[in-house]
């Protein structure tokens, strides 16, 4: 993808989403940390090396390698004022030609306050926006129904549920594939 999509998205008078930089390897791995517990069930990553701000680092420069050849971008989720970080939502562009796929996590503090829902809204009509793409994925497993009710609630169409092993100690091996489109059919 030759355009990709901004580095800043302002939510509303309160929330922010950000490209990640490598100098925000500390919060990362603070938020992780607190939110392991409630990570561990639905993320195949979310081990205790993860709350590790070294390993943040790293991975961090991975993320921005991704961003420069246009495969996939992570943006943090913060306050206003960027002093830590609400939770983590990418636009992955794995899904092939013409697709994105968006992705999160919300601080387990925050879960219940619409964050996801806010996020992932804005990250959809950034996606539907940018050059040659027509179709944007949410997949969760069946049983994560807090992930499921974003797509739900934002007018995503549940396409299929595909059998697989379970990645994650919570899945239950039931990928749901939820799409948008634009035009919108």
């Amino acid at each position: 993808m030759k355009s990709g999509p901004p580095k800043r998205i302002r939510l509303d008078d309160a929330y922010v989403l950000r490209l990640f930089r490598t100098g925000d390897a500390k919060i990362i791995a603070v938020a992780v940390g607190e939110s392991l517990e409630h990570l561990k069930p639905w993320m195949p990553w979310a081990e205790d090396e993860s709350a590790d701000e070294r390993f943040q680092r790293q991975r961090l420069r991975g993320v921005q390698h991704k961003a420069s050849t246009g495969e996939e971008w992570q943006y943090g989720l913060f306050p206003t004022d960027e002093s830590r970080v609400l939770g983590s939502f990418g636009l992955m562009t794995r899904q092939g030609p013409g697709t994105i796929e968006i992705g999160y996590w919300v601080h387990v503090d925050e879960i219940g306050h619409g964050l996801a829902t806010l996020a992932s809204r804005a990250l959809t009509n950034v996606a539907l926006g940018l050059p040659g793409i027509s179709t944007v994925y949410i997949r969760c497993d069946e049983t994560n129904i807090r992930s499921a009710a974003v797509p739900r609630r934002l007018g995503y169409s549940l396409e299929q549920t595909l059998r697989r092993a379970p990645e994650a100690p919570g899945e239950s091996g039931r990928l749901m594939i939820w799409a948008r489109r634009f035009p919108i059919t």
